[in-house]
């Protein structure tokens, strides 16, 4: 079982950094206290994971067949692969880095699905789009509720944070039912573990990460993320989790961080500003285009690497 620890690490490294999309704008804007945040962040990941990860294990372990040692060589690959790219400060993605060194043991094996891979690259790119546009839908619908509302400025507080904590907590369900596929994945198509086994370690190990790292980010991120009001964060949460719930379904899974930035473009849409620079979208689709690419090149290499044999010069 120590195979796993790279899938376990992958998932405390999804969890640490991602909870700040679903509940970083909260925490740091003190709607919310951290260890609220991150206990219901926790429970609800577990739960999304176990309930609802099945489908996205199912695509990823179909994209190419896998033995152990390669499910260990690309859960590796990723997780090198997350940490570069967290270090030159670019927007990671951890489907990304996953499904690119999954491609690149298929490369190696000769065994590509791309009819699958095709379905992934898709949903990649329309969930930003697709984040974009509920968050201009839902900021016109629930504003004109709220407004129509009458609430003084204490009912508001009180509102927007009972709102903030359900918003979160479904953000969280679908962190965990979307990205547990990341985290354990490979694994089952190794036939290492069972797709049940595969949801429930990868829901723990993405609370693990949640639990015990996420405070820094969440605090911090939150604010350089989401420069928002109160009402238009929540509306980026809901935006988040509506857009990472319908892919899901699909069976495929996408970035929390891509998503929020779309949901951060709609309200930017709307309110006439330069909500995200230009240099933050450059580096959004720098990574975006690196991420698979170096994730694959390291699967490739380490897969090469371990597989050479010393030849002694006589």
């Amino acid at each position: 079982m120590f195979s796993l620890l790279g899938g376990v690490f992958l998932g405390w490294s999804l969890g640490a950094n991602d909870a700040s999309n679903v509940f970083g704008t909260a925490v740091s804007s003190k709607m919310v206290k951290f260890w609220t945040a991150a206990f219901l962040a926790s429970a609800f990941v577990i739960i999304g994971a176990v309930l609802s990860g099945q489908a996205g294990i199912e695509t990823l372990k179909g994209l190419t067949s896998i033995d152990l040692e390669q499910a260990v060589i690309s859960s590796v690959a990723a997780a090198i692969t997350v940490t570069i790219m967290t270090l030159l400060g670019l927007p990671v993605s951890t489907s990304q880095a996953v499904v690119g060194s999954i491609l690149g043991i298929g490369i190696m094996n000769n065994q590509l699905n791309l009819a699958g891979l095709g379905k992934v690259v898709a949903c990649w790119i329309g969930t930003p789009i697709g984040a974009a546009i509920l968050s201009v839908l839902l900021y016109y619908v629930l504003g004109k509720l709220y407004n129509r509302a009458g609430l003084n400025l204490f009912e508001s507080d009180a509102l927007i944070r009972i709102l903030m904590i359900i918003a979160g907590s479904y953000g969280a369900y679908v962190l965990g039912a979307n990205n547990v596929a990341n985290v354990t994945a490979v694994f089952v198509g190794a036939g290492l573990i069972s797709v049940f086994y595969a949801a429930l370690i990868g829901g723990l190990s993405i609370a693990l990460g949640i639990l015990t790292f996420s405070k820094p980010v969440m605090e911090t991120v939150g604010k350089k993320l989401v420069r928002l009001d109160p009402f238009s964060a929540l509306i980026v949460v809901l935006a988040l989790a509506l857009t990472v719930h319908f892919y899901t379904l699909v069976g495929v899974p996408v970035s929390t961080s891509q998503a929020v930035v779309g949901g951060v473009l709609g309200i930017g849409i709307i309110k006439g500003v330069n909500t995200v620079s230009r240099q933050t979208l450059r580096n959004i689709l720098l990574a975006w285009f690196l991420t698979p690419v170096v994730a694959c090149f390291f699967s490739i290499t380490i897969n090469f690497i371990i597989h050479l044999h010393y030849i002694p010069y006589h």
